[in-house]
Formats: C-alpha cells, sequence, structure tokens
C-alpha cells in the first residue's frame, strides 16, 4: 500500500529536518504543507525531498489539512497519516495508526491520549479543554471517542474522496470527525504518548479552546439541525405557552396584566418560533444540498 505522512507546519524550522529524518525510514512519501511560515520551514523541507504545498500566508491548521487531503489524493495514496511538525508525536507510533486500516478493521483511525487512562503530563487546562470538546463532538457521531482532537491519525483514500474539510481552524478535527461518522466510516482510536515537553502549543488556550468548540457546535447545528434548533424551539414554545395562558387567566380574574410573566410568555414563544422556524430552513436545506 502507498502510505504518506502529511505534516502541517507553520514556522516549525527547528523540528522539521529532524522528523523527515525519522520518517524517511518508514515513509517514501513525506508531504509537507508550509502555512505561510516566515522562517526556513519550507526550504528545509524541500531540500530535504518531500512533496510540498506553499500556502503565501498563514491559513490556519484546517485550510493545511485541507490542503494534504487534496494532495494525497492526487498522488493516489492509500493511506494518509496526519503527524504534527512541532516534535510531540511518537514516529514508532505510526505503525499502530495504521495497521487497523491495513487489516481493513478501520476506515480512520485516532492517535488517542486518553483510550488506556489519562496521559499524566498533559496540561490540566488543555485535558479539560479537550474533554469538553471531545463530549460535545460525540453529539454528533454514532461512536463515542475518548480524543477528537488528536492531529495524530491515518485515513484511507475513500475517507479522503468522500470528505472535504471546510474549516481553516482547528475546528477541522471536530468537522473531520462529524462527517466521516455520518458516512458510516469505521473509526478506530488506537493509544499514543505524546511528549508536552516544553509545551509547544503557539495557541492561547482560552481563544483555542473558544474558537474550537463554536466551530464544532457550528458543524452540530449543520449535520442535526432539528436536534440543535427543534428541540430548543419546542421547550420555549412550552414555556411560552404556558406563561401566555397564565398571563390571560390572571387578567380574567384581576384585570390586570403582570408584566414579568406576559413579557416571560411573549418573549418565549417568539424565540421558540425563530428557533423553530430556523430549524425548519436549515434542515431543508442541508437536505437539498445532500441530494445534490
Amino acid at each position: 500500500m502507498k502510505i504518506a505522512v502529511g505534516l502541517p507546519a507553520y514556522n516549525e524550522e527547528k523540528n522539521i529536518a529532524s522528523i523527515i529524518t525519522k520518517l524517511e525510514k518508514i515513509s517514501d512519501t513525506i508531504i509537507v504543507c508550509n502555512d505561510g511560515s516566515s522562517d526556513l520551514t519550507g526550504t528545509i523541507a524541500s531540500k530535504m525531498g518531500a512533496v510540498m504545498i506553499n500556502h503565501e500566508k498563514n491559513l490556519g491548521y484546517g485550510a493545511a489539512i485541507q490542503s494534504l487531503f487534496v494532495k494525497a489524493k492526487n498522488l493516489d495514496v492509500d493511506i494518509l497519516v496526519t503527524f504534527d511538525a512541532d516534535g510531540q508525536h511518537n514516529v514508532l507510533d505510526i505503525q499502530k495508526v495504521i495497521d487497523p486500516i491495513i487489516e481493513k478493521k478501520a476506515d480512520l483511525v485516532i492517535g488517542s491520549r486518553f483510550l488506556n487512562g489519562t496521559q499524566d503530563d498533559i496540561p490540566s487546562y488543555r485535558k479539560t479543554g479537550i474533554q469538553i470538546i471531545t463530549k460535545l463532538t460525540n453529539i454528533s457521531m454514532k461512536e463515542k471517542i475518548k480524543d477528537s482532537q488528536s492531529g495524530f491519525r491515518a485515513y484511507h483514500k475513500e475517507v479522503l474522496s468522500k470528505i472535504t474539510p471546510s474549516d481553516r481552524g482547528m475546528g477541522v478535527s471536530s468537522e473531520i470527525l462529524i462527517k466521516a461518522s455520518n458516512n458510516n466510516f469505521r473509526i478506530v482510536e488506537i493509544p499514543i504518548k505524546i511528549s508536552y515537553e516544553g509545551d509547544t502549543s503557539t495557541h492561547h488556550p482560552i481563544s483555542h479552546g473558544a474558537a474550537v468548540t463554536l466551530s464544532t457546535l457550528k458543524f452540530i447545528s449543520i449535520e442535526h439541525p432539528l436536534k440543535f434548533y427543534g428541540l430548543p424551539g419546542i421547550i420555549f414554545l412550552i414555556f411560552g405557552i404556558f406563561f401566555t395562558i397564565w398571563t390571560l387567566q390572571l387578567f380574567s380574574e384581576t384585570r390586570e396584566i403582570v408584566t414579568n410573566i406576559a413579557l416571560i410568555g411573549v418573549g418565549s414563544l417568539i424565540f421558540g418560533i425563530m428557533l423553530t422556524m430556523s430549524a425548519i430552513i436549515l434542515f431543508s436545506v442541508v437536505s437539498v444540498i445532500r441530494e445534490k
């Protein structure tokens, strides 16, 4: 099988050479997406013989993954392994991640940090954030996974052919899993260990977590509009009807309108109608697009 390892890279001149050197021992095809680096990342990778994708400016992790998907399809690879260029992943784990696909037991394999317990050296704020985002992601998935944010993954060519990532940020990790689950691809997790020495993340934890959470919610709302908008809409309608009837009952007895109760009733009815209509419209639009 033709196996390619894809590296999304942004200002990784300190790590890229050593990682490519290690990867050359296990893969004939190494694809590097130089995502607008301002250092020598692209120059080093190119001189070492990697298949290059160069973004003129930094477009984000999701855009880099999308470019790796496109390049892997063009090269007609059987398996694409996405592997971080910051030195956190262990090259020796690649075989473990691709084995389920080779053995035809999976279509998408995640290198999970939480499968067999919790990796002890993960910063607590990061661990909490990953677990929250994973729970949100699981809402839209048939399989329940432990680590939705791991960038260490293996994809069968069928996954590459049917899924086109659109999120340009870190939300792409959840997006791909949600789309893969909805396409009935088999998703498997394999335990791995990641080095957090020096904490190589360049993103602020709060802004990063907020961006990924909002992106995940966006894809949940698109994939399941009736649940995401419809159920809350029905709940607000029920509240609105209850408080409206209560308002009318009080008025019939006292000839006075209790403003607070009336406002809650009217507000809930309006909000419920808006959410319900949004659910119906979005569901119809998504259904038409999928049919095409």
